[in-house]
């Protein structure tokens, strides 16, 4: 293993490349997958970078590892720390258990179960703080400071930020002609690496940065010029939920990403269930911003790259995802519709649907709507339709049977 390198020297394509090397003793490197369906809706080129797919789910596992390399003996000896919200935790986890180190690791007490478990399994101390990762962290910290820890920063540190880095150099290998990177932010060591590798390589790419509305902490740093802190966050991506970004790797971001585009968590949700039915993945909320980011770029025939940042999504979370993206997408909703309370109503009704091919999933009936049942009592139908165009098809089949369909609130 290499000696202790100073920062400086970090973040280099002397480094880049020996961190590649390094990497490979843990990661497999994953291999670009075109993506025909997003292509044609973009009308570009788009190539998906599928580090879900990482032996710990995702690509976190690079950096930590490179950066325990790097350390001294004694650095090691003491045991390691570090904060996360789970993928980083997992990398530290797994790299401590390869070169044989203690490893405390603390996450937000919101951290999806999957994530929790996974970390332990590696073998590493676990403990719950906080609700965000930025209070997790204060925990880590003091923890450190109070038993010799040796710290790891899961974004702020340059070593860290030169091992995610080899995601860009295995792109280059894939697709050498690659016009645009489009990359995950958190904390923005990924960010950075990235970045500052495909630049120096070639600096004509763009680097696209992309981060949730509700926890643009790198936007928000660039437009002030400064680092700044964000009064709280507020997003499904639970992976990019960062209130501050990194201070050591911010003029790097800076430097070498040449915009950062923002997405809401209903972007996300639709994301999810296109890469569930299109390239049956499994790609957590932080790792589907660069996929969500495709409808923003204002670009025609291009070769985009999107990195798949993670796939560590516990199964409630991903039920609750693709409930909510089949609403989305008018391919689940609900109609409520007053018929009077006799023989036969509801047969009527049904043919109506049937007709439309509705496929009735769950019926309600409420002979409380009114206090004369044979004027009318309601029945609320939730209903499979292959989009908006078929789901408003069945509306108006229903308004022209004589009935006043109202949409509401669907829950599945």
């Amino acid at each position: 293993m290499p000696a202790k390198q100073k920062k400086s020297d970090m973040l280099t394509l002397d480094r880049f490349e020996e961190a590649s090397e390094i990497v490979k003793e843990v990661t497999k490197e994953t291999k670009l997958v075109y993506s025909s369906y997003l292509s044609e809706r973009t009308g570009n080129k788009v190539y998906l970078k599928p580090e879900n797919m990482q032996m710990t789910g995702a690509y976190k596992l690079r950096g930590a590892y490179y950066k325990v390399s790097t350390m001294s003996k004694k650095e090691r000896e003491r045991g390691i720390i570090t904060a996360s919200a789970g993928n980083h935790a997992q990398g530290v986890a797994y790299a401590a258990k390869a070169f044989g180190l203690k490893a405390v690791i603390v996450m937000p007490t919101t951290t999806p179960l999957i994530k929790v478990n996974r970390t332990k399994n590696l073998g590493a101390e676990v403990i719950l703080y906080g609700d965000v990762y930025d209070e997790a962290c204060e925990k880590a910290l003091e923890l450190a400071q109070k038993e010799g820890y040796t710290f790891i920063h899961p974004f702020d540190d340059e070593a860290v930020a030169t091992g995610q880095g080899t995601i860009a150099m295995e792109i280059f290998r894939d697709l050498p002609v690659v016009d645009y990177i489009l990359v995950p932010i958190g904390g923005g060591g990924l960010a950075a690496g990235v970045s500052t590798f495909a630049k120096l390589l070639n600096p004509k790419i763009k680097v696209i940065g992309v981060e949730p509305k509700g926890a643009a902490c790198m936007k928000a740093s660039i437009e002030a010029g400064a680092v700044t802190t964000l009064p709280g966050v507020s997003t499904i991506a639970d992976g990019t939920a960062v209130k501050t970004p990194g201070s050591v790797i911010f003029p790097y971001v800076q430097k070498n990403i040449d915009s950062i585009v923002t997405v809401g968590d209903e972007e996300l949700i639709v994301a999810f269930l296109d890469m569930v039915e299109n390239h049956k993945m499994i790609v957590e909320n932080s790792g589907l911003l660069t996929v969500a980011a495709l409808d923003h770029l204002k670009v025609k025939n291009k070769r985009i790259v999107s990195i798949l940042s993670g796939g560590n999504m516990d199964v409630i979370t991903m039920s609750s995802v693709v409930s909510q993206g089949l609403i989305m997408r008018d391919r689940i909703f609900t109609v409520s519709v007053l018929l009077p309370d006799k023989p036969g109503e509801l047969s009527r009704v049904a043919g109506v649907i049937a007709k439309e091919n509705g496929n009735v999933i769950k019926l309600e009936h409420n002979q409380f709507v009114s206090t004369n049942r044979n004027a009318a009592v309601e029945l609320r139908i939730t209903l499979e339709a292959f989009g908006t165009e078929h789901k408003n098809s069945i509306l108006k089949a229903l308004e022209e049977g004589g009935y006043k369909p109202k949409i509401v609130r669907t829950s599945i």
